[in-house]
């Protein structure tokens, strides 16, 4: 028998009224599905999408992080891989577009400074799976924002990756 909860419970719609999508300057593969999903539920509920990327900074070495010209190269290609991805935002039909670029640890720019800039109830982050891995796991920066994000995380992957039902572990006896 159903908890009374249950039985009075109705299904009602849920709305978004702001999306983040989370792109990963460096990952092209894991953010073209997810920044897919992101445009298509911002143009369905005519709502602003922010476009977030974040130079890794921990990508460079120290004599790359020491010389402003390396520094300023590197900021100026993720500024124009964003501004790529904001032009073909606009392109599909999102009339509000919001780019947020920023730079450190992604999962933490993204929780502690972009979320309380843009204040999105939706987050969505692509996670690539590696083929041949036994059992797929999510990447290190969907996990970080899907553990701290005040607001609903939905994590997106590329549709081939996903495991076929004979790649479930059998059951156990």
């Amino acid at each position: 028998m159903a908890q009374p909860e249950i039985e009075q419970f109705k299904v009602s719609t849920r709305h978004f009224n702001r999306i983040m999508i989370a792109i990963d300057d460096d990952d092209f593969i894991s953010s073209r599905f997810a920044f897919d999903y992101a445009c298509t539920v911002a143009k369905m509920y005519s709502v602003p999408l922010a476009i977030a990327s974040v130079m890794e900074t921990g990508d460079l070495n120290v004599f790359q992080s020491l010389d402003p010209e390396t520094l300023a190269a590197h900021r100026q290609d993720v500024a124009n891989d964003l501004n790529a991805y904001v032009e073909k935002a606009k392109a599909f039909g999102i009339l509000d577009v919001v780019p947020l670029i920023g730079e450190g640890k992604p999962g933490k720019v993204i929780v502690d400074e972009m979320v309380p800039q843009f204040k999105p109830d939706l987050i969505v982050v692509g996670s690539e799976t590696h083929k041949g891995a036994r059992h797929q796991t999510i990447g290190s920066v969907a996990a970080f924002v899907t553990r701290y994000a005040p607001c609903t995380v939905i994590v997106v992957r590329d549709p081939s990756s996903s495991p076929k039902p004979t790649d479930e572990p059998s059951a156990r006896q």
